[in-house]
């Protein structure tokens, strides 16, 4: 498998032609070409989660083959709900809510807090029903897409209603970070993808030794704030299903332990949802790498 570089796939023709089915057609319509275009991808993609549908959840072949179709077609819908949701245009999405009252308890008591995610189900629409809250939400995040793409779904979405940090090579966004928590808001971030030459940490996942990246899990160590694991996964072609853990606020007087705790918390989190919907997970990356 490949290494990740911070980066995603696409055009902005692919991305445009999309954008114009949902104005003029709908939602659905949209979904009608994408299964196109999944099966592009199914054909002539590396089958980079065949092996583990195979090996990992001991799916058959034909299954193992279903679920990698589905796994494209459901990661472009993504990309179309998110257009959708954020870009005020008509729909009949419906969502649950499990666990949103702890979130609200973490933004009233005032003291900040983080939101660990996963790349599982669709974080777009996680960080854009976090507006709920009624407080200030940053996202710290890579800016790795195509510049191009960028400034057209900026276009179409408009901008986030959440505060983007950016990730630094010179980690200077550790101050962003600092100043957010300490103004009592609550900072998202991705706490299962690293790029190439970043620290990392080893936890049990999905049966063999996964590495997770050090920064999510340090963060919580350096300001000691709540913790909550949230995601929102898709159930049905138009609703989707919210999830925020108890936050907890972990010991980190023996600095090993609190990492080891926090880290082993979120991998059985993040491998509960990946079993219960192993189609949303979009890891095309080698997650047992050494």
């Amino acid at each position: 498998m490949p290494s990740w570089e911070g980066k995603s796939k696409g055009s902005p023709l692919g991305y445009r032609i999309f954008v114009w089915v949902l104005r003029t057609m709908g939602v659905r319509p949209a979904y009608g070409l994408l299964r196109v275009v999944a099966g592009w991808y199914f054909v002539f993609s590396k089958p980079v989660l065949y092996g583990f549908y195979r090996n990992r959840l001991h799916f058959g072949r034909l299954k193992s083959l279903r679920s990698l179709y589905l796994n494209y077609y459901q990661f472009g819908q993504t990309l179309i709900d998110k257009v959708v949701l954020m870009g005020g245009i008509p729909h009949r999405f419906t969502f649950d809510f499990d666990g949103e009252e702890h979130l609200h308890r973490m933004a009233a008591e005032g003291k900040g807090g983080l939101l660990l995610s996963a790349h599982i189900g669709n974080w777009e629409i996680a960080g854009h029903l976090l507006q709920r809250l009624q407080t200030r939400i940053h996202i710290l995040m890579y800016d790795g897409e195509h510049e191009r793409i960028k400034t057209y779904m900026q276009e179409v979405t408009g901008e986030r209603t959440a505060h983007i940090i950016v990730l630094k090579k010179d980690l200077s966004h550790i101050y962003e970070v600092s100043d957010a928590l300490k103004a009592g808001d609550l900072v998202c971030i991705h706490a299962d993808r690293f790029v190439e030459g970043a620290k990392t940490l080893h936890a049990d996942f999905m049966g063999g030794s996964a590495r997770f990246p050090l920064g999510p899990f340090q963060l919580a160590a350096a300001f000691k704030v709540p913790v909550s694991f949230v995601y929102a996964l898709k159930e049905g072609p138009l609703h989707y299903h919210f999830y925020a853990s108890e936050p907890r606020t972990y010991d980190f007087s023996d600095r090993a332990r609190g990492l080891s705790e926090i880290l082993t918390g979120f991998a059985a989190s993040m491998e509960k949802k990946v079993r219960q919907y192993p189609q949303q997970w979009y890891n095309y990356f080698n997650f047992w790498q050494p």
